[in-house]
Parts: C-alpha cells; structure tokens; sequence
C-alpha cells in the first residue's frame, strides 16, 4: 500500500479527513525550510505537498509567487529541493510527499530524469499544474513508471470526459478546485456540493479540496461538500515570512486539523 492509501485507511478508521498542508521549498532559504517541513508534521499535517520555485507560476496568487521569487532569489534550484525532500523522508518516512509544479521546469530537465529523481528522493505523487487532461495521459504514464502516484485537478466546471480522464488518471487523490481563480487566501467558502461526488462517481480517488483553504471553517465547508480533505498553501506560506514562522506554522496547522475531526 501506498503512504497515501495507508494514511487514507487510518483517516477513515478514526473518522478524519485529511489535512494537507503546501509551502514553497527553499523559502526563505533551504534552512529555514527544512524546519517549516518539520512544523508541519509537528502540527498534525496528514500529507504535505511541496512547491518548486518558479519565475512564472500560473496557477498561483501573489503570496506563493512571492515566495517563489524569494526561493530563487536565495539561489534555490530543483536539486536543492530534491535534497530538502530527501532529507524531509528521512525524518518523517510515513507522511505522504508531494510536488505541485510546472511543466517548464519538468521538461528543462528531461520529463523521465525529473520523475525518476524526484522519486529517489522520496517523493509521493506529482501534480503538474499547466498540463492539461487532454495532454497528460503520457505525463501520467512515466510518472506511474518512475515510481509516482500522478494527480489531476478537476474544476468545477470540468466537463464530463475531462474529469472521466483526471479520475482514471489519478492514483494518489484528486486534487479538487471547487471555484474559479488562482491559489490565494479568501473570506468565502463557498464549495461546488457536487464536485466531489462527480469525482467519485467517475472511479476518481479522494477529492482533495484546494485553492482558498485558509481557515478552519473553510475546512469544515469543504468537508460537508463531501470533500475526502483539503490542502492550505497561501496562508501557511504567509506564515513562514512572518515572525517565529515554525511556531506559527505549527499552531495554524493544528487548529486546521482540528477541524477535520469529528466534533
């Protein structure tokens, strides 16, 4: 079984829902960000998932971006967070790794050597945000070949083939945007309530709900949506440009997980 589908089993087991929890690896610097990974498992994150710093990251708001910018600017590169990964596994060998990122800095390296590093390092599941269902059958393929647990997103407004093809695609969850727009923190939490069930309806794994996550209650709309859980990246990565950002990062990453539990 896989970390995810073994944290999954226990998640349901207990009654759960799964937390995930994102920040920007190298930011501000690979120290520092080797001890915001560390808060997060200290704080309770189920899984956590990773972004690589990039100059042009689409699907992102401005607070992601600006910590891809920092992460560059402090001369990160893709090996340095391989190496943050790795180093990651070896502390924390049961939670569930995984990278959002984009198809530049995949191809820049070669689609199969990324894949295949990014797994020697310990990596879970790879989400490419800018490949779109229609092109990731091939993408999903050599990621299954080296060792990764593909992820596609499915939107709300998805057609019906698109999200028949994320759902048969995807292996570790399905990584859910159940409203319009880039990654960012927002007051509402307003969730498509058909969404999730679409995706299961259609053999797709848990629905993850991401994008926007950024307070308890979010968590709890989400979940009542039918969500299997959620991911919340702009407000921990927020947090780590702040003071004392383990400890923040830690304290926002329990009352997050508090709300996936039962009341």
């Amino acid at each position: 079984m896989s970390r995810y589908g073994a944290i999954f089993e226990a998640l349901e087991a207990r009654g759960e829902a799964a937390f995930g929890a994102f920040v920007m690896l190298g930011d501000p610097n690979l120290a520092a960000s080797a001890e915001q990974l560390d808060a997060l498992v200290a704080g309770g994150a189920d899984m956590v998932e990773v972004g690589i710093p990039f100059s042009d990251p689409i699907a992102d708001g401005p607070v992601i971006q600006a910590a891809a910018k920092r992460a560059l600017e402090a001369g990160v590169r893709v090996d340095d967070c391989f190496a943050l990964i790795a180093g990651f596994r070896d502390r924390h060998p049961a939670i569930p790794v995984g990278i959002l990122t984009y198809a530049n800095l995949v191809v820049a390296r070669g689609r199969r050597n990324f894949m295949r590093d990014a797994a020697a390092a310990g990596t879970d599941s790879l989400l490419v945000a800018d490949v779109p269902a229609i092109e990731a059958e091939p993408w999903a393929g050599e990621m299954v070949d080296a060792g990764l647990e593909p992820v596609l997103i499915a939107a709300a407004n998805t057609p019906p083939a698109a999200l028949r093809t994320v759902a048969r695609l995807s292996k570790a969850y399905t990584y859910c945007v159940s409203r319009a727009g880039i990654t960012g923190v927002h007051a509402e939490a307003r969730f498509d309530p058909g969404l999730a069930a679409r995706v299961r309806n259609a053999g797709g794994p848990p629905p993850i709900f991401g994008f926007g996550i950024a307070r308890p209650e979010h968590v709890r709309a989400a979940l009542q949506a039918g969500a299997s859980g959620v991911i919340s990246g702009s407000a921990i990565v927020a947090l780590g440009a702040g003071d004392e950002p383990s400890r923040r990062i830690g304290e926002f990453v329990a009352a997050m997980k508090a709300a996936t539990r039962p009341a």
